[in-house]
């Protein structure tokens, strides 16, 4: 089937197969893009930020809440009710848009997340705030999902990868803005305006979306798999509270966390029993037969381990042992956040060139284990510039990977199965980065509180009882020893931390050597003896 263009207007995805591969995924013959394809992605860039954005700035103004509200005793249930809903959600709302159309469930998404932002910031008291963060996170799901969904709709593989890299550098965006953001909010406006900040954003979002993004409607026949997303629904749960309070709220050993896990093994179990019979899964088994699906989406709980897991403790290392303040800890994560940028927006524009994606999880995955190995190496005398160094090698590592991983993912799964195909990517990677604080954060407290007691003894003891993270603020006020101490623990802890980091990093980069060259749609002739990606993957791409 040949690809149909006209002059101006918005791109619209039909969804009849194509038989060709498109060269140029909807542009016009000048070969320039329809204009409305900018204001489509420019509203999908919006919609990535208020998603990715809201967990980052919530934090730095959680003390003026608690202060503000009371309720210090559920203060965690404010970050973990919106994390449990984007991950429990994110399957699901990928299924729905499959179902019964891309752009009502992502426009239902985004209505749903103001919703929930704009009661977070009229909440009254502490119960209040969470559950209308939980709501919140139940559009955050849709947003993300919804984003990479619609780019897959729209635009092919090989055109795909530069658009992605954006998204890429939404996200870097997010991470480094979102604490400064959420400070200054706070301190002048209140803050209340961390949620209100999210509706004239997502208002614009909405309007573009409206009236310039045109998809065809569907209608499924199968009827909504309820039994599976509730058990998934249950089994995502489970896992996010495990890796959540496990060694905070309770022991690892506690009855609570054990009967977790078996819960969780349990709803898991039945999911893929009742997926195996349902005419319409709300995540179809099929699609992890492929093994470029199956292995990316390995990948990609692993870069999500390590990600979440540097993020996490990056900042800490700058703050109690190179002595930086915490806004400038987040400024001096930079380098990585820089080099993630530039790396993948290189990498989807190389991809958009010549069709070849192979080689960037490859070299993704060994610049990912160099830059925790050189991690691991440092102490207390590694000065700011070589940290730099350090995390921009990992940033580039991640750079490859990010994107990269959802290019493989949505080119490895039918068109009709986009949707759970790009949800699957986003948990796998939400997942990995669950597991990767909660068992880092335990070799990290482990080793802090033996260095410690090796360094003090029982005095280091009394000072990590409560827990091995110490304010940095209250470092000075500290005996010179057992300042010291705490010095040489945190960076001890930082070592094993990127250390085991960087092991759980070679497995991905194993795994990548495994990943098969399938030519992207609008890559040319099939190499011989190469699979060819299914015809029906790609949509007919107009301008209406």
């Amino acid at each position: 089937m040949s690809q149909k263009q006209s002059g101006g207007g918005a791109p619209s995805a039909s969804p009849q197969p194509s038989a060709e591969a498109p060269q140029s995924g909807g542009e016009a013959a000048s070969g320039r893009k329809p204009r409305s394809t900018g204001v489509v992605i420019f509203a999908l860039m919006i919609a990535m930020l208020l998603a990715m954005l809201d967990n980052m700035i919530v934090g730095t103004a959680m003390p003026t809440i608690v202060g503000d509200l009371g309720g210090l005793e559920h203060l965690s249930w404010v970050v973990t009710a919106y994390a449990l809903a984007t991950a429990a959600s994110t399957p699901i709302w990928g299924k729905l848009g499959d179902m019964y159309g891309r752009k009502g469930m992502f426009l239902t998404s985004i209505v749903v997340f103001l919703a929930g932002s704009a009661l977070s910031g009229a909440a009254q008291d502490m119960g209040q705030l969470i559950g209308f963060r939980a709501l919140q996170g139940l559009g955050a799901g849709g947003l993300m999902v919804g984003v990479m969904a619609i780019i897959g709709d729209l635009v092919p593989p090989r055109e795909r990868g530069r658009y992605q890299g954006m998204m890429a550098g939404v996200m870097a965006v997010a991470m480094i803005g979102g604490p400064l953001v959420g400070g200054t909010l706070t301190d002048h406006l209140g803050w209340r305006w961390i949620f209100y900040i999210n509706v004239p954003l997502g208002v614009i979002a909405l309007a573009a979306i409206t009236t310039v993004l045109h998809l065809p409607k569907k209608r499924a026949q199968a009827r909504i798999d309820y039994v599976g997303a509730g058990l998934l629904t249950i089994g995502i749960t489970s896992l996010v509270l495990i890796t959540t309070w496990g060694g905070n709220e309770y022991a690892w050993g506690s009855v609570q966390i054990i009967g977790l896990g078996a819960l969780g093994v349990a709803a898991l179990i039945a999911f893929v029993a009742v997926e195996r019979r349902v005419a319409e899964p709300v995540l179809p088994l099929h699609i992890f037969r492929n093994r470029n699906f199956s292995l990316i989406t390995v990948i990609g709980f692993l870069t999500g381990f390590v990600m979440f897991g540097s993020m996490t403790f990056l900042p800490l290392f700058q703050q109690t042992v190179q002595g930086a303040s915490a806004t400038n800890s987040g400024l001096l994560l930079l380098p990585m956040l820089l080099g993630m940028l530039v790396v993948s927006l290189i990498a989807g524009r190389v991809t958009t060139q010549t069709g070849k994606y192979r080689i960037f999880p490859i070299l993704g995955g060994g610049l990912m284990v160099a830059g925790l190995f050189l991690l691991a190496l440092m102490d207390t005398g590694t000065t700011r510039l070589t940290s730099g160094i350090y995390m921009a090698v990992l940033g580039a590592g991640m750079g490859f990977l990010m994107q990269t991983s959802m290019l493989i993912a949505q080119n490895s799964v039918e068109m009709k199965d986009m949707g759970v195909g790009s949800s699957s990517a986003t948990l796998f990677r939400t997942l990995g980065g669950s597991f990767g604080v909660a068992i880092l954060g335990v070799l990290f407290t482990n080793q802090v509180k033996d260095t410690m007691v090796d360094r003090v003894g029982e005095k280091g003891a009394a000072v990590t009882s409560g827990g091995a993270n110490l304010d940095p603020a209250m470092l000075p006020k500290l005996p010179p020893d057992i300042r010291d101490a705490y010095t040489h623990a945190v960076a001890n802890g930082a070592h094993q931390v990127f250390l085991w980091g960087a092991v759980v990093a070679v497995v991905g980069f194993l795994a990548a050597w495994f990943i098969k060259e399938v030519p992207l749609r609008g890559s040319g002739p099939k190499p011989k003896g190469e699979e060819q990606a299914p015809a029906d993957r790609m949509p007919v791409v107009e301008a209406v």
